[in-house]
């Protein structure tokens, strides 16, 4: 019952703002509960005052006495059931948003520890399972616990002495299921992993299709999906081998019962000390008794297997960001951004160790050196993926992190080789997470290179674009990237190899649009080839995680034995 409590804890705060469909679900269930029970007792008059006692009165009215009672409890189901319904799904609608706000606040750290399908799965499949506690689960308990009460009542109403006899097995009927109901929830959390493991691996390997037939491991891959399958099916079986005992258990109980009240009533009847009517409406109403006391072991099950669901999904809800922003906004002017003793750490692994630098309003600033020398994490940092394990990074003498990280984020804009396109317009990609000016989209896109080739889309600046941007080529999706820094006017510019992926006519033209990008910023230049960082103010040097050297290129060329070796690589 504590998975119970959490659940409902976790979901009360909601639940004031549907006091009316509770009240309309409330009043559902109790008109079909007593339609339930209503419906048992009119085989009584049916039996003993039509078919026996011949009265033509009764004849007259009972058939529209059972017709208002089934309005009444059907009109009463459907009236529950839309309301739970409704307001389970509006719950869990608000949660997924919820869910989802709070994980793209987390930390970047956090996206490599949990894979991407298995955030997926915990938002979609946990989530729909904890749906059903609110809109099923929860609304049947108390739809059946009153259906038994009325049909209980029925019983003992009928012949107090029979219904002792058939609800004394009961009991022993609900002893097993408890054990039952713990082995479902240990099997259902199992499950419930299992599930994310396969989604995880299907979104890895949709994500990485052209690596895996390029390399022709296609069977490679489906004999691990195939592993992965394998193992959830086991479980779902386990599962459904305990599940379904419930219902065989509940019969052979059931039937017992059944047996009993038919050899003891079916004596008092032939003494006539019960009449035929009274019988078989008692006997309707312990044969209809077992229908919701058997729903409600059931729904344990399915209790235990969305409580399993609720600690995954409350985890994700529950996951707190380590880096948080202060309260205070990026200065309108940046006069320079410092590294003082930073350093970074990814486990054991140390990434940048000891780095110490100034970039000043309006320089150039370019990061070069051997593959893992720490470029990316250094720039990483400026944006807050990572904060420092130790060291400050400033601006104007502020540590960064006392901006708010939405300010700080607005001020920087980044190009990377990897260009992220999104399944929306071209003007939407360009002024992504902004209001779009389309005056400001238009004049992004030609300072870019981009506005020619996209005023020849069918619907120009408003062509959507497919998932990735797979209807652009890898030049026009990096000049729509470098378009989207153009857009917002960053105050700190980073370029990871922007132009890399451009033809010779293209880069020129696009190296000169990034000369004007970058007046007035701070640029950092994250280069590969050498050639393109000529004209950079400072050129930093890293080689494993430390400053090998800081200055020009002509400086660097005299200074520099690791920048000449750079150099000597690349002639």
């Amino acid at each position: 019952m504590e998975g119970l409590k959490l659940v409902l804890k976790r979901f009360s705060p909601y639940f004031k703002d549907y006091i009316s469909y509770f009240i309309l679900a409330i009043i559902g269930m109790i008109l079909a509960s007593s339609g339930t029970a209503a419906s048992a007792y009119l085989v009584k008059p049916l039996l003993d005052d039509i078919f026996v006692a011949k009265d033509m009165d009764m004849l007259n009215l009972l058939p529209y006495a059972i017709i208002a009672v089934y309005v009444a409890k059907e009109s009463g189901r459907y009236m529950q059931s839309y309301c739970t319904s409704y307001i389970g799904h509006d719950i869990i609608r608000r949660f997924r948003n919820k869910i989802l706000n709070n994980l793209l606040i987390q930390d970047i750290s956090f996206f490599h520890k949990y894979r991407t399908g298995e955030l997926i799965s915990r938002n979609t499949n946990d989530v729909e399972r904890v749906r059903t506690v609110v809109s099923n689960i929860i609304p049947e308990f108390f739809r059946d616990t009153f259906t038994i009460v009325g049909l209980v009542s029925v019983v003992i109403y009928q012949n107090s002495t029979l219904a002792f006899y058939a609800l004394v097995v009961l009991p022993l009927a609900i002893l097993p299921l408890g054990k039952l109901a713990k082995k479902m929830k240990n099997i259902s959390k199992k499950s419930q992993e299992k599930i994310s493991d396969i989604t995880a691996k299907l979104s890895e390997i949709f994500n990485n299709i052209e690596v895996i037939q390029a390399n022709s491991a296609m069977k490679y891959e489906t004999d691990i999906f195939a592993n992965e399958n394998k193992n959830y099916f086991n479980l779902t079986m386990k599962s459904v081998k305990v599940s379904q005992l419930v219902s065989p258990m509940m019969e052979i109980f059931g039937s017992i019962g059944v047996a009993t009240v038919i050899i003891i009533g079916g004596r008092q009847v032939i003494n006539d000390t019960m009449t035929m009517g009274a019988f078989f409406s008692f006997l309707t109403a312990l044969f209809m008794l077992y229908t919701p006391i058997k729903k409600l072991s059931t729904l344990y099950n399915k209790l235990q297997e969305a409580i399993a669901a609720s600690e995954r999904i409350f985890f994700l809800l529950d996951y707190k960001p380590t880096i948080t922003g202060g309260e205070k906004e990026i200065p309108q002017y940046i006069k320079n951004l410092e590294f003082t003793n930073v350093k970074l750490q990814y486990g054991e692994k140390k990434a940048l160790n000891g780095i110490s630098f100034k970039a000043n309003h309006g320089e150039f600033m370019a990061l070069v050196g051997d593959s893992g020398g720490g470029k990316s994490s250094l720039v990483n940092m400026i944006i807050r993926f990572f904060d420092p394990n130790e060291g400050t990074i400033s601006i104007n003498g502020t540590n960064i992190n006392e901006f708010s990280l939405k300010s700080l984020r607005d001020s920087i804009a980044i190009v990377t080789q990897r260009v992220y396109i999104f399944n929306e317009s071209v003007a939407a990609n360009v002024a992504y997470g902004k209001e779009i000016d389309e005056e400001k989209v238009i004049d992004a896109l030609k300072r870019a290179n981009a506005y020619e080739f996209i005023k020849e889309l069918p619907e120009g600046i408003y062509t959507k674009l497919d998932e990735s941007g797979t209807n652009l080529s890898g030049g026009q999706r990096q000049r729509i990237a470098i378009a989207r820094a153009i857009y917002i006017n960053p105050k700190i510019l980073i370029m990871d190899e922007a132009t890399s992926a451009l033809d010779s006519k293209s880069e020129k033209k696009i190296t000169e649009a990034m000369e004007n990008l970058i007046k007035d910023k701070i640029t950092f230049v994250i280069a590969h080839r050498l050639s393109t960082v000529k004209k950079a103010d400072k050129i930093i040097v890293l080689k494993h995680g430390k400053v090998s050297a800081i200055g020009t290129d002509e400086e660097l060329k005299i200074s520099s034995e690791e920048y000449l070796k750079l150099k000597g690589l690349q002639a």
